[in-house]
Parts: structure tokens; sequence; C-alpha cells
């Protein structure tokens, strides 16, 4: 290869990797979002905590059910049309928030911006497995780290934005700006990406998931408890460190932004450091039990040396993320494999995880406090361990064993 060919494939990739970047940092702004107007719009809605905890449950909950239609997306139109359709569709659905303080209208907008994520989350793991098969561990960490940048620019910005607009609907909307970025970058980078002939696997969507698979189920526990713990973060720690450690809303919610921060950079940093496959089960079982322990230290001490548990999450939450959104790559054999084991990770995953926003309003409503709530996640992350376990002697073996 010639000099100028080789900086011609080396610009064409880092167009299709930042085209990634900026798609996946559209998948949770629409969610983030809502955590640091909980106040405003509960009192606007006149929403109880297990009420409010529908805009978190509802968009998650449709992430999950939703999730095979990203399978027939990209065996309709194709992997980057797919994606494409996810964007125009969290679009969409999320300036149309901008219509009115109603609760129908957002649980409405919400879920059908859940519907546009599937889509185009599910289908990524297909993109990197195509695209990006020989640095799989790192772009996953890349586009995972565009995940969180997105969740963390929304959760601190939403509530200024929604001060200088005079509206939380507007600072909702607002997001709907950088989905028409992430459309607009997607579609220019069709050459770099190379997806013009890439296309889902024919056949029934339901048919072609790997329900006997013991690794895909394994996968899918691991998927719905990092989802689920995930979207407990962003919608119940800020109240929690209001209400039960006792901090103002402005620094609660700026202490929910350091921690999806600190995410950010170890989604980066983590799969780094540990390389392509052969590190992923040490890494796995530290981040679940660093995770666990960020959940059971707010639970029972959530005053005391709160910026370790914070640190913990972010740490550990991070890592955790993008590792556990490796291994549908790690585990397929082609993307095909790689785009149904993802498919049927989202599909079952989500489905559980939107019940854990709604179970800790629940228990915060019958309880009065988070206590409960968050040493339960926390025990349930420690409980991850045994399915990690179980990887260890399937994809995630050294290579020297493999």
């Amino acid at each position: 290869m010639t000099q100028t060919a080789l900086q011609s494939s080396r610009t064409s990739l880092g167009v299709a990797a930042l085209a990634l970047f900026v798609a996946a940092a559209n998948l949770r702004p629409a969610i983030a979002a809502v955590s640091p107007l909980v106040d405003h719009i509960r009192a606007d809605l006149d929403l109880s905590a297990t009420g409010v905890s529908l805009l978190t449950t509802v968009p998650t909950l449709a992430m999950g059910v939703c999730a095979p239609l990203a399978a027939y997306a990209g065996r309709r139109y194709g992997l980057q049309s797919g994606v494409l359709a996810g964007l125009v569709i969290i679009a969409l659905a999320t300036a149309a928030r901008l219509l009115g303080e109603s609760t129908w209208l957002q649980l409405s907008s919400a879920a059908t911006v859940g519907a546009g994520i599937a889509i185009a989350q599910t289908l990524l793991p297909a993109v990197v497995k195509t695209r990006f098969a020989a640095r799989a561990g790192l772009v996953t960490g890349l586009y995972t780290a565009g995940l969180g940048l997105g969740g963390a620019v929304a959760a601190g910005v939403s509530a200024p934005l929604a001060d200088a607009l005079g509206s939380w609907p507007g600072a909702l909307a607002s997001w709907a700006v950088l989905a028409l970025a992430g459309i607009a970058l997607w579609s220019a980078a069709k050459g770099p990406l190379s997806l013009d002939n890439v296309t889902a696997p024919a056949g029934p969507v339901t048919q072609q998931m790997p329900w006997r698979s013991g690794t895909a189920w394994h996968i899918t526990m691991l998927s719905a408890v990092n989802s689920a713990l995930y979207y407990c973060e962003l919608a119940w720690v800020t109240p929690l460190l209001h209400d039960d450690a006792g901090r103002d809303a402005a620094t609660a919610g700026g202490m929910l932004t350091v921690m999806i921060s600190i995410q950010v950079v170890a989604m980066l940093a983590v799969p780094a450091l540990l390389g392509e496959r052969r590190g992923t089960w040490a890494g796995l079982a530290l981040t679940m039990t660093l995770t666990a322990a960020g959940f059971l230290g707010l639970s029972y001490a959530p005053g005391t040396a709160t910026w370790m548990w914070i640190a913990a999450l972010g740490v550990g939450h991070g890592g955790l993320f993008t590792l556990v959104l490796t291994l549908p790559v790690l585990a397929g054999r082609d993307p095909g494999e790689a785009g149904r084991i993802s498919a049927m990770a989202f599909f079952v995953g989500y489905g559980c995880a939107a019940l854990a926003p709604l179970l800790v309003g629940a228990l915060r409503d019958a309880t009065g406090d988070f206590a409960l709530a968050f040493g339960m996640l926390g025990a349930i992350g420690l409980l991850m361990l045994l399915p990690i376990a179980r990887l260890r002697s399937t994809i995630l073996r050294p290579v020297k064993e493999r």
C-alpha cells in the first residue's frame, strides 16, 4: 500500500469512528436529561416518585420490546440506513417533547425515543464487527464513551437549560439538535463506513435469536443488570444525594455529572488497558465489584465518603459498560451472529432492566429513603460474578487456552 493510500485509509477509518461516536452520543440524552428536572416535572405533572420513574422506565422498556425491529431494519435497509432510521426517530420523538406539559405526551415521546434507540443501538455491534473487527474492544469503548458523554452532558446541562428557556419541555426537546448532528454526520460517513451491502440476517427475528445458547443467556443476564444499574443511576442518584445525603439540588446534579464523566474516561481507558479479549474476564469481575461497592456505599453510608462511592460507580460502571457491550462482538463468529446475540441481550435485558427504576421509585415511596433499594442493587451486582465466572470458561478464556 502506498503512503497516500495508507493515509486515505486512516482518514476513512477516523471518519467512520467519529460517525460511530456521534451516533452513540444520541443514545442517552433523552433519558439522562430527565433526572435533573425531576422536581419540575413532578410538580407540573403532579407525579409521585413511582410515577416520575416511568419517564425512565417507559423508554427503557421500549428499547427492549423494539430491539427486534433492528434486525428487520438492518435486513430491509442495511446497517447504514438502519442506524440512520433509528437516529431520525430519536430526533423526531425528542423534538415532540416541546409540544406541551402533558403526562401522556411526555410518556409517548419517551416510548418513541426508546424505539429509535433500540434500532440504532442494537445494530451498532454489527457495525463494529463489520468495520472494526481488528479493534473491536477499543472501538466499542469509543462508541460507549460517546454514549456516556451524551448522558453526562445531558445530565449537567438540562437543568440550567430549563432555567434559561423557562421550560423543562423545551430543555428536553433541545436534544433533538444533537440528533440532527448525528444524522448529518452518519449520512456523510456512508463511504468510510463501507456498509452499503451489509444487512442483518434473514428470517423471523425471534427465531434467529440464540435462545438455546448458554453463552448468549449469560451475556443477556449481564446486559440486563448492567442496564438496570445504569438507568437507576440516571434516575435516582441525584435524588438520593439530595434526600439521603443532604446535598443541595445543584450539588447533587453536579455530582451525577462528575460520576458520568468519570465513566466516560473509564469506558475508553479500561478496554485500552486490558487489550483485546485476554483481560476481559478479570476486567468484568473487577468493574462489577467496584460498581456493587458504589451502590452499597450510597445505600448504607450516603453522607460518608460520598465522593468515594461516586468514584467507584464512575470507574466501575464505566469500565463494566464497555466490557458488557463488547461481549456480543467477542462471542459472535460473524456480524450476523454478533447482531443476533446483541438483539437478544437488548430484547430480554432491557425488558427486565426497565422495571428497575420503577422498583426503586416504589421502594422509595414505601420506605421514605433509598437505603433498601440501593442495597438490593448492590447485592444484585455481586450476584453477577457467577455468570461472569461462567463466561470465563467459554468466550473469555485467554488466547493461549483457546
